[in-house]
């Protein structure tokens, strides 16, 4: 009977695990939520942000986004890809056109206006550089005690032609012997002078020499006043050139006799023995090169005629 008293004995332990608040997996949710609830305002804002134009562009593209991106834009229905073509709404599908497919605008421009614009303008920097050269040779004069003596014997101005350079006789200074074409020493110094300070400008030269009107004894016959103005007029040109001017800046010598006078009223005035220096604009020089030389003279008086002048051009440096 001790036997039967005997009872199975059953231990029950139970193992506590700390649940740590269910640990760490509801920060993954919460996260997931924050995030979707960011790309939904995000969107909300986009949308209210966004044109009507680009959300049918953008329906498009998603609805058909091989035929969007072959028919041009973005590919996201950017309105800026299309041009006002059927009227200010760019909301409109229809009535647009790509800027691809505009004709291209022709612009005319008048050529005659603008040649003689550019002439113009051209016209005026050569009268600015003629200009400054007449400075520049004004301040050589004064700056020169040996030529201030003769700065009543070269005159400047500027005439139609260019610049002018007069150098001329005065009663007891004449800048040639009497009835010769050699050059008296301070007309060297002078020309000299004048021909290193031509080469601050790229414009030709032109030449002439005058005389007065009083005739030789043989007059026109043997050797008269257009004989001397033009061996006058090639002296001078050897001055200028051994002054340091360069040759080829020559285009014209002449021998003008007393034809275009200094002072028309009195003929045997001394002023009428004179060497002009014009240091041509284009419009001269182009007139010298197309008609052979032969150029309208105006006259000091202020009267301008054509006259026919009679040229006597050294070609070498013979005398």
């Amino acid at each position: 009977m001790a036997s039967d008293d005997k009872r199975l004995i059953v231990v029950k332990r139970i193992k506590k695990v700390a649940g740590g608040h269910h640990g760490g997996a509801w920060k993954i949710a919460y996260a997931d939520f924050v995030t979707a609830m960011m790309a939904f305002f995000l969107l909300m804002w986009l949308l209210g942000s966004t044109t009507k134009g680009d959300l049918k562009g953008i329906s498009d593209y998603f609805n058909t986004p091989l035929k969007v991106s072959l028919l041009g834009g973005s590919g996201s229905g950017d309105s800026s890809s299309l041009i006002k073509g059927g009227g200010k709404d760019l909301t409109r599908s229809e009535g647009q056109v790509k800027q691809g497919e505009l004709p291209t605008e022709k612009k005319i421009v008048n050529l005659k206006v603008a040649t003689e614009e550019a002439l113009r303008i051209e016209r005026r920097n050569e009268l600015d550089r003629l200009k400054m050269l007449k400075t520049s040779l004004e301040k050589a004069i004064d700056a020169d005690a040996k030529l201030q003596k003769f700065k009543k014997q070269i005159l400047l101005d500027i005439t139609t032609e260019g610049l002018r350079i007069q150098i001329v006789d005065e009663e007891n200074r004449p800048m040639f012997q009497s009835g010769s074409a050699k050059l008296e020493p301070y007309t060297i110094e002078i020309l000299r002078e004048i021909g290193k300070m031509l080469n601050q400008v790229p414009n030709k030269v032109s030449l002439s020499g005058h005389t007065d009107a009083r005739p030789y004894s043989f007059g026109e016959k043997g050797y008269s006043n257009w004989d001397l103005s033009a061996d006058r007029a090639n002296a001078s040109r050897r001055e200028l050139i051994a002054g340091g001017m360069e040759e080829e800046k020559m285009v014209r010598v002449v021998g003008l006799s007393s034809a275009v006078l200094f002072d028309g009223k009195d003929p045997f005035n001394p002023i009428n023995r004179r060497i002009n220096i014009i240091v041509m604009n284009k419009m001269a020089e182009e007139s010298v090169r197309t008609d052979g030389g032969t150029v309208e003279v105006e006259a000091e008086s202020g009267a301008s005629a054509p006259q026919l002048i009679k040229s006597s051009i050294e070609s070498n440096n013979t005398h």
